[in-house]
């Protein structure tokens, strides 16, 4: 078993209760193992630390939680996820100044999917780079989670997609 650090974001059902009855209801029927948050109107996020023998069981259990105590709600991200260098930098314990070095030092950094004032990338390809190049020693089950987390997102975006122009766009 390993455990595994990730947060759910949901919007709230727009008829729903009071988010402090949601956070109380998620204690007491199996999500006793997230920090709960509801600073933000109509949302909810869920820090979690969940032992699983894999990560997508980690992930899929907790969404499944959350969708079966609050019912009605959506999932809006899963993280972490898309990323800049300084968030890179705090999940390995490197300085922001470290991973920019290397990032321009060295052939075949991933490219980022948002490349503006600041870049953003997806997790994933960067700590499997990272363990390839020989830069970190990333541990697995971070590389594995990053994973799931791409995945989520990934599907959940894929669901507002036009197909006919999705159809259109693979044919280029």
């Amino acid at each position: 078993m390993s455990e595994f650090s990730f947060t759910l974001i949901f919007t709230l059902p727009e008829n729903g209760q009071n988010p402090e009855q949601w956070v109380e209801a998620l204690g007491a029927q199996g999500c006793d193992d997230a920090l709960v948050g509801v600073g933000v109107t109509g949302r909810i996020a869920l820090n979690f630390i969940r032992e699983a023998s894999a990560a997508k069981l980690a992930v899929v259990s907790a969404i499944q939680d959350v969708k079966r105590i609050i019912p009605g709600t959506t999932l809006v991200e899963v993280m972490p996820d898309l990323v800049g260098l300084t968030d890179i930098a705090e999940l390995l314990g490197f300085s922001r100044q470290y991973i920019r070095k290397v990032m321009v030092s060295r052939e075949a950094f991933p490219q980022p999917v948002h490349d503006g004032k600041t870049a953003i990338w997806h997790l994933e390809p960067v700590l499997r780079w990272m363990r390839e190049a020989g830069v970190s020693k990333v541990p697995l089950p971070l590389v594995e989670l990053s994973a799931v987390t791409r995945q989520c997102n990934l599907q959940r975006e894929l669901a507002d997609l036009d197909r006919n122009m999705q159809k259109q766009l693979g044919k280029l």
